[in-house]
């Protein structure tokens, strides 16, 4: 799965921005950051400011254009656990998982705030809030 919205505070949709990428290759709901003027992958302790709102098959040439939705404070984020969460609990903050796409069951250096869980098991359902 990947990061996508279940909610926001004001029930606004957010607008989409048209930004330079890095080589990287894109998948809908990706978490990207801003590094060096280009978007890049958010993994790990990394929050992301951006979620993708394209795929490509192959890897973009640095520089080129791709639409993403800016990550507010007010949103509420759905995704999957990569690994089995049994430690977890609501309000503990996990990482993000190497794809850019999940949540781990990692709170060292945690950055995105489990709000709701449908599960432990790997594969299963969050919420998370940045």
């Amino acid at each position: 799965m990947a990061f996508k919205i279940y909610s926001t505070d004001d029930n606004r949709v957010p607008g989409i921005e048209y930004l330079p990428a890095s080589a990287i290759t894109p998948k809908v709901g990706m978490a990207l950051t801003q590094t060096t003027g280009q978007l890049a992958l958010a993994t790990g302790a990394t929050a992301p400011t951006y979620i993708s709102m394209c795929e490509k098959d192959g890897e973009c040439t640095a520089g080129d254009i791709i639409p993403v939705i800016r990550v507010g404070k007010d949103m509420i984020l759905e995704t999957t656990f990569a690994a089995a969460a049994t430690s977890i609990k609501l309000g503990d903050k996990v990482t993000l998982h190497t794809d850019g796409l999940q949540v781990t069951a990692t709170t060292t250096n945690g950055v995105a705030e489990v709000v709701y869980m449908d599960g432990t098991a790997s594969g299963s359902m969050c919420r998370v809030r940045f």
